[in-house]
């Protein structure tokens, strides 16, 4: 999980200024040193941690905090708000041009992840209600146009492709072309990458750059080289002009370094992060959030609009309904633990709640007990998931036989059905419809050992 390392440290740097009932200038300092090295060893650069602690120093030795009745709480608040403006202060937005379409070209070494986040960020958009367009501008790179086929069908987006004998800048001229004449409102450029920077790379850029004209220039850098993704995003920057940020693979940088030099080294916003494998795995990014994920203070309004996107409404309403009659079944729990699997890692969901993320760092959440629950229900027949009293000692060992697991896994997922249906038949009459909004959005507890 990204910043895991320098939340533990914060966290110990400011559980030493929360003992203190008073504090000093010395206390202040200290604490802001041991900050200081916390942001050194998450990879952050040096000018930006020096300068980061130098503020908040600043700030905190006010005679306004000093004075305060908690001066510690007062120095964490001081902290927080100096992240998110480190950060960027608000949300940057992908541009969106007065006459559609928008064209996006997006940048990047080869292995940072740029042509599948062509395909996440215009899934992301396909969700809300836009039309993109994939354009393979790569011809050098051996397959680059068939994996962005193979990730534009994943995303259900249209791909535009001329082979590899045509030049990129009449490639990406003819895909805007297309969507004008089909009424696509965005186009993302998957350009050419390199190993390293060169000019000859730059020069392709930019000739793309001056021909086009794209609204947007996105880099994609790897957050998983800590440092080095800050280096790249400075010369891509200083030689083309960029806009905006996507960082990858944030979910696998224990460091998250990157996240926090990018945006002051450049002075370019971080767009989007890169969250997982899936191709639904990308976030915006919000500075904020980001910042209270870091001081430990979880990331509520994530985890609502998680649950908003991952959660069928129709289907929810559906099972409050049956809740209140006390007829929920196995085709129910089956359901419910799809919908808990869309919101993604249940651990990292849970890092979301205030007060949690701390306490889920050493429990090890075996994903898989998911799908063995959902493996013992599919070995079920139909009638035997819609009433469970079915279920006798022979169909039990069919069920276990068919699935691979123990006649106790068949009995324990049967027993917490029931203690499931006893627990709803509290839910049910009058008076019961505030309490039922708290059930929606999926069943937890389950548990395979």
């Amino acid at each position: 999980m990204a910043f895991e390392g320098l939340s533990d440290k914060l966290e110990a740097a400011f559980k030493r200024l929360r003992s203190k009932g008073s504090l000093t200038e010395t206390d202040v300092r200290e604490a802001m040193r041991e900050v200081r090295l916390a942001l050194l060893e998450a990879d952050v650069n040096y000018k930006v941690a020096k300068d980061f602690t130098a503020k908040v120093t600043e700030r905190a030795i006010g005679s306004q905090v000093m004075e305060s009745l908690t001066p510690a709480q007062m120095v964490v608040k001081i902290v927080n708000e100096e992240l998110i403006e480190l950060m960027g202060g608000t949300q940057a937005r992908l541009a969106s041009a007065p006459h559609p379409p928008t064209v996006v070209m997006m940048c990047g070494l080869q292995g940072s992840g740029k042509t599948t986040h062509c395909a996440k960020i215009a899934l992301m958009l396909k969700g809300r209600g836009h039309r993109p367009l994939l354009a393979a501008c790569d011809i050098y790179r051996p397959a680059a146009i068939k994996q962005l086929q193979v990730v534009g069908e994943q995303a259900g987006v249209p791909v535009f492709e001329m082979g590899t004998q045509n030049n990129p800048v009449v490639i990406a001229a003819e895909a805007v072309k297309l969507a004008k004449e089909k009424g696509y409102d965005y186009v993302f450029l998957d350009t050419a990458g390199r190993l390293h920077i060169d000019e000859e790379l730059m020069n392709e850029l930019k000739n793309i750059k001056s021909q086009i004209k794209p609204h947007e220039i996105l880099l994609v850098v790897d957050a998983m080289t800590g440092q080095d993704a800050v280096n790249v995003a400075t010369a891509f920057n200083e030689a083309l002009g960029i806009d905006g940020l996507v960082l990858t693979k944030l979910d696998g940088d224990t460091r998250g370094g990157a996240a926090l030099s990018a945006r002051a080294v450049t002075g370019k916003p971080i767009k989007f992060v890169g969250i997982g494998e899936k191709i639904s795995d990308l976030d915006d990014f919000h500075p904020d959030r980001m910042a209270s994920r870091i001081l430990g203070m979880g990331d509520v309004l994530s985890l609502i609009e998680k649950a908003e996107t991952a959660i069928d409404r129709k289907k929810a309403e559906e099972f409050e309904q049956k809740i209140r009659k006390s007829k929920i079944d196995f085709n129910d729990l089956y359901e419910q633990i799809n919908q808990v699997k869309k919101m993604g890692s249940i651990k990292d969901t849970l890092a979301m709640i205030p007060g949690i993320g701390k306490k889920m760092q050493d429990v090890d959440v075996d994903e898989r007990q998911f799908d063995r629950v959902q493996a013992i229900i599919l070995s079920m027949t139909r009638q035997e998931r819609e009433n469970p009293d079915l279920i006798n000692p022979s169909r039990k060992r069919r069920i276990a036989a068919g699935c691979g697991q123990q006649v106790e896994d068949v009995n324990k997922i049967i027993n917490q059905l029931r203690q499931m249906q006893k627990l709803f038949k509290q839910f049910g009459g009058k008076g019961s419809k505030k309490r039922l909004k708290s059930m929606r959005g999926g069943f937890n507890g389950l548990e395979m050992q």
